[in-house]
């Protein structure tokens, strides 16, 4: 078992380094780094949309119904919205669907590539495919991952908002109230950390597993889900890591 997974650390390196490399021609790059970052980033904005806006409206009402005591001050619903989603809700959960939308359509599209023999042509070509293909998903994710979860804090806090003024859980006031008691910066920074770092593990893992993948159309399917698997598991045990070095 330790013998595979010092193996595939080793490949993942030497596939890493190997995109570490000067781009022959800089134009081709930033368009394919450009299509990355459309198809990381913009398509998967409205799943990202849709899921904050709902975690924030149910986490708004389950933390009411869990809090309903006249010794609790209502804003506090607020503050637990809001901590829980800068803190664990929007960086986790939403990296966590990311790794099944984005790691499985990288994973898919690079194990068609080495099926086709596309990528054996290209290095045919002198085409570092290292660097053209893998390098610019993995600085897109970098850059647009963190974006999403940026974006994705805003809906979720707003839904329970919503959610909170619909179900006259909280007036106005409250929720504002709650929204600024106590506020801990740091805590967008441990956020963002987290983004940092589940956005590596969406783009490496996927890049990895479909780079290498032998086979076919089976093969592909085998690849992309065990992608996804790896990379849950890995986010949530860099999830934990990260709590217990940053918290």
């Amino acid at each position: 078992m330790f013998t595979n997974l010092f193996g595939h650390i080793g490949k993942i390196v030497l596939m890493l380094k190997g995109g570490f490399s000067r781009p022959e021609n800089l134009r081709v790059y930033w368009i394919e780094f450009m299509s990355q970052c459309n198809d990381i980033g913009i398509r998967s904005l409205p799943i990202v949309l849709v899921i904050s806006l709902f975690l924030g409206m149910v986490l708004t009402i389950q933390t009411a119904y869990q809090l309903i005591s006249p010794l609790v001050p209502m804003h506090v619903v607020a503050s637990i919205v809001r901590d829980s989603s800068i803190l664990e809700l929007s960086p986790t959960v939403i990296c966590i669907v990311l790794a099944g939308v984005v790691g499985s359509k990288i994973a898919s599209e690079l194990g068609n590539m080495r099926v086709s023999e596309q990528i054996d042509a290209l290095e045919m070509m002198g085409v570092n495919t290292k660097t053209y293909l893998i390098m610019p998903k993995i600085i897109a994710a970098a850059i647009m991952i963190p974006t999403l979860i940026i974006l994705s804090i805003a809906i979720t806090i707003w839904g329970g908002y919503l959610a909170g003024m619909f179900s006259h859980i909280l007036t106005r006031q409250q929720f504002e109230q709650g929204l600024t008691d106590n506020f801990l910066p740091y805590n967008l920074f441990f956020a963002l950390m987290k983004a940092f770092t589940f956005s590596f593990i969406i783009s490496i893992i996927p890049c990895y597993y479909g780079y290498y993948v032998e086979g076919g159309a089976l093969e592909i399917g085998r690849a992309s889900t065990t992608s996804v698997i790896v990379s849950c598991i890995l986010i949530l045990l860099a999830d934990y890591g990260l709590s217990i070095l940053l918290l």
